[in-house]
C-alpha cells in the first residue's frame, strides 16, 4: 500500500525530460511486474487480508443498486477473491446480467472462479463500447499512468455506461508513515519521503472529467483498523501482496533495530487505553458515465433566465457600480 515494511529507502522522484523537450510518456514509477509475482505470492492468503477491498465493494454495491437500470454485461477489474460471491447475495446481481472478474496475477484470477481471466489494468483488452458496468475496488493505485487507465475504462463502455471505482487515498497508513519518519530522523539522520502518489477527491473527479467521464462524483471512506503492534500491520500488508513496488526500490532491507524503533514508537503516539495500535486507511470512492444524448447537461453560460438576487430577496448591482465606475 503505501509504504514499504521492507526497507527504509524512499520512493525516487521521477526524472524530467532534458531541457527544451517535452514528454507525454508517464514516469514508471512503479513495478508492475513486482506487483504480478508479489499478488502470486500471496494468492492462497488474499481471502483472510482483503477486507478493505470487501468493504470497497460493498460501496459499490451499493451504488449500483441505487441506479434505476440494468446492466448487461460488466467487469470487476481486481480487488482479489470473494467479491463475485459477494455480489451474488445482494440485489445487484439482479441488474447485471453477465460480468467477469480480473487480476493481475494468474495465480489469483485462477481462484475466482469459471469467468476470470488475468489482465494488466494499464492494458485492457476490451473491445470499444463492450462493456454496460465496470468495477474497480482497490486495484488501480499501483497503475503508472492513472489517465490513460481510466481513458482505456471510457472506451471500453457502451453509451450511458458506469464506472465505480476505489483507490486508497493520502492519508492511508499515516500513523505508520509518521513512525517510519520519526525512526529514520533519529537513527539515520535525515528522512525521506517514502508514500506512494495517492490522488485526492478533488483529483479524482478531474481525472474522471479529462477521461471523458460524465457526471463524476468522489468521496471518502476513513477506516480505523486495530492491531496488537505494528508488526502484525506489517503482516497484514504483506499478506494482503500491497508492499511497495517503487521502481528504484532498495535492494537491502532494513536492519532490525530499525523496525523495532518503528514499532516502539508507533506503540508509543498511536495505542488506545488497551495497549493495540490504531491503523488508518483512506478509501477514495469515485464514479462516472459514458456520455450520452440522455443525460442531464449544463446549461450554457449566460443563459439564465431569472436573476440570483431576485430570488434570494436583494437587489442586483452590476459590476461597474461595485467598483465605482
Amino acid at each position: 500500500m503505501a509504504v514499504d515494511p521492507s526497507s527504509t529507502q524512499s520512493r525516487p522522484s521521477a526524472s524530467l525530460p532534458p531541457a527544451g523537450l517535452a514528454s507525454d510518456v508517464p514516469p514508471k514509477l512503479f513495478d508492475r511486474a513486482l506487483l504480478r509475482q508479489r499478488r502470486n505470492r500471496a494468492a492462497r492468503s488474499l481471502t483472510d487480508y482483503s477486507f478493505i477491498a470487501h468493504r470497497a465493494f460493498d460501496d459499490m454495491c451499493d451504488r449500483v443498486e441505487s441506479v434505476t437500470r440494468d446492466f448487461d454485461r460488466a467487469v470487476i477489474l481486481g480487488g482479489g477473491p470473494g467479491l463475485v460471491q459477494q455480489l451474488t447475495k445482494r440485489p445487484v446481481a439482479e441488474k447485471i446480467g453477465w460480468w467477469m472478474q480480473s487480476d493481475i496475477a494468474e495465480n489469483v484470477a485462477a481462484d475466482l472462479g469459471p469467468r476470470a481471466c488475468a489482465i494488466d489494468e494499464e492494458n485492457l483488452p476490451f473491445a470499444p463500447e463492450s462493456l454496460d458496468l465496470i468495477l474497480a475496488p482497490l486495484g488501480l493505485h499501483w497503475t503508472n499512468d492513472l489517465p490513460g487507465v481510466l481513458s482505456q475504462v471510457r472506451l471500453a463502455l457502451k453509451p450511458d455506461g458506469f464506472f465505480a471505482g476505489a483507490l486508497l487515498g493520502g492519508q492511508t497508513l499515516t500513523e505508520l508513515r509518521r513512525s517510519i519518519m520519526q525512526a529514520e530522523s533519529e537513527l539515520m539522520g535525515g528522512v525521506s519521503p517514502r508514500v506512494s502518489p495517492f490522488a485526492g477527491t478533488f483529483d479524482m473527479a478531474a481525472l474522471l472529467q479529462r477521461a471523458g467521464l460524465a457526471m463524476p462524483v468522489s468521496d471518502i471512506d476513513r477506516i480505523t483498523v486495530r492491531y496488537d503492534n505494528a508488526f502484525a500491520l506489517m503482516r497484514d500488508l504483506r499478506g494482503m501482496g500491497e508492499t511497495s513496488i517503487l521502481t528504484e526500490r532498495p535492494r537491502q532491507p532494513a536492519s532490525r533495530r530499525f523496525f523495532q524503533r518503528v514499532a516502539e514508537i508507533y506503540q508509543q503516539n498511536h495505542a488506545d487505553a488497551d495497549g493495540r495500535i490504531r491503523a488508518t486507511f483512506e478509501v477514495i470512492h469515485f464514479a462516472g458515465w459514458a456520455p450520452h444524448p440522455d443525460q442531464p447537461q449544463p446549461k450554457r453560460p449566460g443563459s439564465a433566465t431569472h436573476s440570483l438576487a431576485k430570488a434570494l430577496g436583494g437587489e442586483e448591482v452590476s459590476l461597474d457600480e461595485k467598483t465605482g465606475r
